[in-house]
């Protein structure tokens, strides 16, 4: 006996992997039912019967190999790893507690939207990354000429005026390329209902 698959489960797995992330299943259930879920989910992974203080361990054991986990559960014997993880996601159809211990909390059951938020978060700093090359790259430009810098060898200064309108520019820059993520198009579909 087993809980049926959720939809999207499947998808949501093989998109993950895409992504480059190892999918494992640690779950407190028994052998033989995680196994037959994890192979419709096709997972490989699967670390079955395990009490909560075991969901930790697991987690620890792969920050202590350098590993980076995302750790996905929605009850009671999941808060403990959730906290743990390196960003827990808490399942929002899930227990209070779970909501709770994760850091980001989706409200969607559907598995797909975990495949969402990791896009989005990897654009996100996507775009952080940029933002701060070019504020950093105006800065070394333009500072050193702005304070005179360049005068006395080439008679070069720049205008304080123009000096500000750079600034203002590079300020236009950044909340510009950051309002590109509102144009996000999440890469799969979510089941909301």
């Amino acid at each position: 006996v087993a809980d049926p698959l959720q939809v999207g489960a499947a998808e949501a797995v093989a998109a993950l992997e895409n992504l480059g992330m190892a999918v494992a299943m640690v779950t407190g259930d028994h052998e033989r039912t995680a196994r037959a879920v994890a192979r419709e989910a096709g997972i490989e992974e699967v670390l079955a019967e395990v009490l909560p203080e075991g969901k930790v361990a697991e987690v620890r054991r792969l920050q202590e190999q350098g590993r980076r986990v995302v750790f996905v559960g929605d009850g009671i014997n999941d808060a403990p790893a959730l906290a743990q993880a390196d960003v827990g996601v808490a399942i929002g159809t899930g227990t209070e507690i779970a909501i709770e211990a994760g850091d980001v909390i989706l409200i969607s059951g559907d598995p797909r939207a975990i495949v969402n938020a990791l896009t989005l978060a990897r654009r996100t700093l996507r775009t952080i990354g940029l933002n701060f090359f070019w504020a950093y790259a105006y800065n070394v430009a333009l500072i050193p000429l702005a304070a005179g810098a360049l005068f006395p060898w080439i008679g070069l200064m720049l205008n304080p005026m123009v000096a500000a309108a750079a600034m203002s520019v590079s300020s236009l820059f950044v909340v510009t390329n950051s309002l590109r993520l509102r144009g996000f198009a999440a890469p799969m579909p979510v089941d909301h209902g």
